[in-house]
Order: C-alpha cells, then sequence, then structure tokens
C-alpha cells in the first residue's frame, strides 16, 4: 500500500494545514477527475483551486466558534490520475483511500465530478459495513447508466445503492431525475426531492448514530450563488441554506466527506470556489 503515496503530489495547499500526517487524524485529499463529465467539464481543476482561494477565507467559523489554527488536519495533496483509463483511476482512488483508512485518518475530499465518490464509498463500506449514505445534490445521479456507460457520473449513486443494499443512500435536494430514476428511488433508495432543512430531522432519525458517508454536489446549491459547476441546475438552494444544514448535522456520525463538481473554468469571480473553501472548512471544523 506504500505505493499509494507515490500517486499524490502536493501544487497548493490549503490554508491552516499540517505537513505532519502521524499527528493528524483528518486527511484533505484532491481528485482532480472528470472523465465522464457529459456537459461543460473542468471539474478536475477544482481541487488546485479551491486550495489556493482559501487564502482568502478565515480559518476561524463564526458559526462553530473554532478554527482551524487549533485542528491539526493533513493535506495529502492531488492525485495523480491517469486520464483517459477510467477503471484505473477509480481503482487507484479506491486504493489510496483504503491506505489513508488503514491507518484510522478520516477523509474530506474534493472533487472532481461526482463519480469519484463511488470508489471512496467503497472503499469506506469494507471499513464501515453499516455505511449509508448521505447525498446533497440536484440530480438523482440514479441512471442504470448513461451514453452507454454504468460507470458515469449519472450512475454513481445507483452504482452506490447497489452496493450497499436498499434504503441506505438518502438524497437530499433532488431537483432533477428521469422517470425511471424516481422509481428507482421509490424502492431502493430514500429521496427527498426539492426539500431540504424541513426533512432534516426525520432524516436524522432514520440515520440514527450508524457511520455516515456525506457527499455534497456543489450544484445542489442554486446557480445564482453557485455557477461554477458542470451542469447547473436552476430552482436550487442558497448557500446560507446548505451551511446551516452541515451545521445540523454535526450530531451524526459522520466519517467521511466529499465536495464534489466544482467547475473553475465556468465560476464568475471565483464565487464558486470561494464558497467550496468555506464548506470544506466547516465540514473539517463539524465532522
Amino acid at each position: 500500500m506504500n505505493k499509494a503515496i507515490e500517486y499524490l503530489e502536493a501544487k497548493a495547499v490549503f490554508m491552516a494545514a499540517s505537513n505532519k500526517l502521524e499527528e493528524c487524524e483528518k486527511v484533505l485529499l484532491g481528485i482532480p477527475f472528470d472523465a465522464t463529465t457529459s456537459f461543460r467539464p473542468g471539474t478536475r481543476l477544482a481541487p488546485y483551486r479551491i486550495r489556493e482561494v482559501s487564502e482568502g477565507i478565515e480559518e476561524y467559523s463564526i458559526y462553530q466558534d473554532r478554527s482551524l489554527e487549533n485542528l491539526n488536519f493533513f493535506d495529502a495533496g492531488d492525485m495523480v490520475l491517469p486520464f483517459g483509463n477510467v477503471i484505473e483511476c477509480l481503482d487507484r482512488i479506491e486504493r489510496i483511500s483504503d491506505y489513508f483508512l488503514e491507518q484510522g485518518k478520516k477523509l474530506f475530499s474534493m472533487g472532481g465530478e461526482h463519480l469519484v465518490s463511488l470508489p471512496l464509498i467503497k472503499s469506506y463500506y469494507r471499513h464501515y459495513p453499516e455505511l449509508v449514505v448521505l447525498q446533497l445534490d440536484a440530480h438523482a445521479d440514479l441512471r442504470d447508466h448513461y451514453l452507454g456507460e454504468t460507470m458515469s457520473h449519472a450512475s454513481v449513486m445507483r452504482q452506490a445503492s447497489d452496493l450497499l443494499g436498499p434504503r441506505r443512500v438518502f438524497q437530499l435536494g433532488i431537483r432533477s431525475c428521469t422517470r425511471d430514476e424516481l422509481s428507482y428511488a421509490q424502492t431502493h433508495t430514500r429521496m427527498y426531492a426539492d426539500v431540504l432543512l424541513e426533512v432534516l430531522d426525520q432524516v436524522k432519525g432514520l440515520i440514527g448514530s450508524g457511520p455516515v458517508y456525506f457527499t455534497l454536489d456543489v450544484d445542489v446549491i442554486d446557480p445564482a450563488y453557485a455557477p461554477g459547476t458542470g451542469t447547473p441546475e436552476a430552482g436550487g438552494f442558497s448557500s446560507r441554506q446548505v451551511l446551516q444544514l452541515m451545521q445540523q448535522l454535526k450530531d451524526l456520525n459522520i466519517v467521511g466527506f466529499d465536495l464534489v463538481e466544482v467547475s473553475p473554468p465556468y465560476d464568475n469571480g471565483d464565487i464558486t470556489s470561494i464558497l467550496a473553501a468555506k464548506i470544506i472548512r466547516e465540514a473539517l471544523l463539524a465532522y
């Protein structure tokens, strides 16, 4: 497994990160992958840009009265991935995740397109057999296949649901799906379409104290607040609502987190990347 370290490189560092892995429980990991993006590519550029703009926000969170300056977390840099070889990329993400989980670390990952969540979930599921997934997203991502491929950002939650078993994927904020996806969700996942904060107590009650993998697609947020994403979907939630939800999840047993689908080429004044840096800060402090 030591070979996993060979596939990591640091080009920029998130604010206040430690350089001593052995002293840190939490690890920030960049996954610059967008091989199956179907509309507007560019999410592979997100981890680097989020790190760069993190200098523009405070280490201190007014929401939590805590600061990254008092938190030991390690920035592992970005994975080196062989673009054009989707299966090897996914396998490599899974192996690197295993490397850190076997050391008792908790991963906070930055995509990349949403397909990067699948190998992370696979790795977490081996370590946490009772794992459930909490997904914030504009899109259901429950297609059986998309453009002839089963391994796609549009099918990632279908793959996760098939892996974990029925009713173990909780989907919040969904406002775009096909009729077939909705039919699948009615029997296989727990989809809460076009709602967020108002169902949170119900969702938390169903999840209980078990291990949770939390995946946040930035397009759950309305493109007015987060235009820098590959598949923007109108009618979304505000950045404030999502930050509020993150605080209300602190009492869940969140064992892993990822933020995906930030696409810097389509951003406006870095507002999406800056929001992403703030979300990462809040996740590191809260979970």
